[in-house]
């Protein structure tokens, strides 16, 4: 089911008049449905923790059907909007593109990522990215989606040219690209640093979405900054999976039971019991 007034909350979200979007990421049913209980008003996916909990490496390995039941789930689990990272598009290109965003957008995703990296490892040029930006737009258009577009570039995270200031030009120069192109926002992860931040978002003249990273600066600093939205990424994920790693040791080791600091089973249970998105969806299933 298709939902444009999830997608207008999505934007909404994102409005100038905000101080900005702390976007925390899901992997599955359960951590998007934790994430709404803990308060966050939208939801976001990470791509790699979709695919480790499919069993697959990131980099878009997981198998597109795969994804897209994993996307149904975590739609279903949550009342919020849920934004999808659909890495490149998995796709070669922007027809191939345009079906992947029409399959999202008709599980009631609100809205998308983009990404401009290769399998290669490389940057996709950027005439060819601005391709697939407009196919995702006209795909959300179709159907009467206003989707939330959010182009990501690497030129930061893989470390473009051979200076910042080869860096930060290149971020611009696909940036101002990408936003003419139909995109909301320009997600740049592994930009951190507030004064380029806030450069940036000066000479794009449009939002900038980045991501927290270990040791950086806090979600409320980068807001400041000029940032409108800071998403977890996989960090919620991995933090998830060492806490287990650990709890698992005590207990192979000195037989320690695991400790259930986080919510009991009981709170659990009743988060997806009669009312939740998730339960409704199963009882419509069974009439």
């Amino acid at each position: 089911m298709i939902r444009p007034d999830h997608a207008r909350t999505l934007h909404a979200l994102h409005a100038p008049d905000r101080e900005g979007l702390i976007l925390p990421n899901a992997w599955d049913a359960a951590s998007a449905r934790t994430l709404e209980h803990a308060g966050s008003p939208a939801t976001g996916t990470t791509s790699a923790g979709i695919a480790f909990a499919l069993g697959y490496p990131d980099g878009e390995m997981a198998p597109v059907d795969d994804l897209m039941d994993a996307l149904a789930r975590i739609v279903r689990a949550t009342s919020r909007p849920v934004t999808a990272d659909l890495e490149g598009g998995y796709a070669p290109d922007p027809d191939g593109v345009a079906r992947i965003v029409t399959r999202a957008l008709g599980l009631g995703v609100a809205g998308l990522n983009l990404e401009d990296a290769t399998d290669a490892g490389t940057l996709r040029p950027v005439d060819e990215q601005v391709l697939r930006l407009r196919a995702a737009r006209q795909a959300a258009d179709t159907l009467g989606v206003p989707a939330y577009l959010n182009a990501r570039t690497d030129t930061y995270l893989a470390g473009f040219g051979t200076t910042p200031a080869e860096r930060f030009a290149e971020t611009v120069r696909r940036g101002r690209a990408y936003l003419h192109a139909g995109a909301d926002s320009v997600f740049v992860p592994g930009l951190t640093d507030p004064d380029t931040i806030r450069e940036l978002r000066g000479e794009l003249g449009g939002p900038v979405s980045v991501m927290l990273l270990p040791g950086g600066p806090d979600a409320p600093t980068l807001l400041r900054a000029g940032a409108s939205r800071v998403s977890t990424g996989p960090a919620l994920m991995l933090a998830a999976l060492g806490h287990t790693l650990t709890l698992t040791r005590d207990l192979l080791g000195s037989g320690t039971p695991p400790a259930t600091p986080g919510p009991s089973y009981a709170q659990v249970q009743g988060w997806f019991s009669a009312g939740s998105p998730a339960a409704t969806s199963a009882r419509d299933r069974t009439v």
